[in-house]
């Protein structure tokens, strides 16, 4: 049997999420021990796993970056850029000591005698079985699978010549130079690629099902380069500009529930600024309401320029099947293609595809309900990080850390061992729904996955709100005495039975 280590705190995956919660833990817990475990073969998950062209966030790194580590460079960043600052927070916090690099967890099983998480796995350069045990789980393993992007299954696919790629599996050998590519899709990586690769190509064409919302602009932020002139400190600046940025985006988010069409009139204009009405109309006008689906900043517009230079095209239309050259939509058109890049989403999974069981019990998280996006009812001594859509994923980042590590310190003051957030009597009729409101945010992966989801109830503390602008204020106030939390494994109890 595999040797089996214990720390206080297991946390999975060393991406955004998994570093910034090792980075709170140490500060503000420095007594709890504690392990990193991920798959990959280094840090930065998204940001080291996807390698095509041009890959950069698709929202602004004063907001992105953590709280505690200021961003110096343009706002919107390369996966270079973001692995290099992720690395100097690893560095210059000691947290590689922390970290177990290609260590897979398959499973975990809580046991309510000992209040411990037993978690298994393996080595994935050895195959070995791996072992640990721990008395709280952090999940901060993202939310889609690493191994493969969706792509749907259309007809004629075998029949193709060319080659197929998802960007999130692209080759690093792929030879585009001079070729015909066409790009699937209309999101964030459709708008990151096709200006990376265009120049080089023969040809691009971005086939679409339908339009998308994009906010074009310049890559800097001017406040905090006038701060810089002035000789402000790094660190002011940061918090400054960062509370500038969700300041606007917490006025764009409300102007778009309350004046849609406006917000759509000005996101319009903007692409208007680089090109023409009829390409506007037909390709760039959604038929949704702002911010249903995230909204990608492009830098410079470099897409709209690459269109407007004609080595990029927009198509919109829905593909009828594939041929031995290209695609054919339903309206008839035929599209040649030596390279087809499937720039159509990834596969949501819930808390990495782990099997997890409580006290021999499989978790079905569908049968639970979730508190605050963070915690499920039924699963003890858990949080799973799930940031956020209409602001940078790791403002929640920093926001569970400080919940984790003060329900830490709560649960040694009480002298408990274990917790696990269950419905109080005032929520037995409680309208129970879907993970998050579709007609609120609807992109096509929570769809596909809604059924696998925990379910959210009609009061904000059963749910996953997506509001960082009132979860800022009310995550920190939690009363960690409220009925909603249930305390056990008293550590004088489990003492005596040792």
């Amino acid at each position: 049997m595999a040797k089996t280590e214990h720390f206080d705190v297991v946390i999975v995956g060393a991406g955004i999420s998994g570093v910034g919660s090792g980075y709170h833990l140490k500060e503000q817990c420095p007594d709890k021990s504690f392990v990193i475990l991920e798959a990959l073969d280094s840090f930065g998950g998204t940001w080291w796993m996807h390698r095509y062209p041009g890959i950069r966030s698709d929202s602004d790194l004063y907001t992105f970056g953590y709280r505690f580590k200021p961003w110096t460079g343009a706002p919107i960043a390369t996966a270079e850029e973001i692995l290099k600052y992720m690395d100097e927070v690893i560095e210059e916090n000691d947290l590689d000591e922390h970290i177990r690099y290609q260590h897979r967890v398959n499973n975990a099983s809580w046991d309510s005698k000992t209040s411990t998480w037993t978690v298994v796995g393996t080595r994935t350069d050895t195959n070995e079985t791996i072992r640990f045990t721990c008395n709280f789980l952090w999940m901060c393993q993202g939310y889609y699978k690493h191994s493969e992007g969706y792509t749907p299954d259309w007809p004629g696919m075998d029949k193709f010549k060319g080659q197929i790629i998802h960007p999130q599996t692209w080759p690093e050998d792929l030879d585009y130079k001079g070729k015909n590519v066409l790009v699937i899709g209309s999101g964030a990586t459709t708008a990151t690629v096709v200006p990376a690769i265009a120049a080089d190509c023969n040809h691009v064409t971005v086939l679409q099902r339908s339009p998308t919302y994009f906010i074009p602009g310049r890559n800097e932020n001017p406040m905090a380069d006038e701060l810089r002139k002035l000789g402000i400190d790094e660190t002011w600046i940061h918090e400054i500009v960062r509370r500038q940025i969700l300041f606007n985006q917490a006025e764009f988010t409300r102007r778009s529930f309350e004046e849609p069409e406006a917000v759509k009139d000005e996101l319009l204009g903007a692409v208007r600024m680089f090109l023409p009405e009829e390409d506007v109309k037909e390709h760039f006008t959604p038929r949704y309401r702002p911010w249903q689906q995230r909204v990608a900043f492009v830098p410079d517009g470099d897409i709209f320029k690459g269109i407007a230079s004609g080595k990029a095209s927009m198509v919109t239309d829905e593909i009828e099947r594939f041929t031995e050259k290209g695609v054919v939509t339903k309206s008839g058109k035929e599209i040649e293609a030596d390279i087809v890049v499937t720039a159509t989403g990834f596969n949501l999974c819930v808390l990495g595809d782990i099997d997890f069981a409580v006290d021999g019990k499989q978790v079905d998280f569908s049968d639970t309900v979730t508190y605050r996006g963070m915690m499920f009812t039924g699963v003890p001594n858990m949080v799973w990080i799930f940031g956020y859509f209409r602001a940078s994923w790791t403002l929640r980042v920093d926001l569970i850390g400080d919940f984790v590590c003060r329900l830490l310190k709560h649960m040694d003051e009480k002298g408990v061992r274990s917790v696990m957030p269950a419905l109080r009597p005032e929520d037995k009729d409680m309208v129970i729904g879907d993970w998050i409101d579709q007609d609120n945010f609807n992109p096509n992966y929570l769809r596909r996955a809604m059924h696998l989801m925990p379910k959210s109830g009609n009061k904000r503390e059963w749910q996953h709100t997506q509001d960082y602008w009132r979860e800022k204020d009310e995550i920190p106030k939690i009363d960690l005495d409220d009925p909603a939390f249930v305390y056990g494994g008293e550590v004088k109890d489990l003492a005596k039975s040792a």
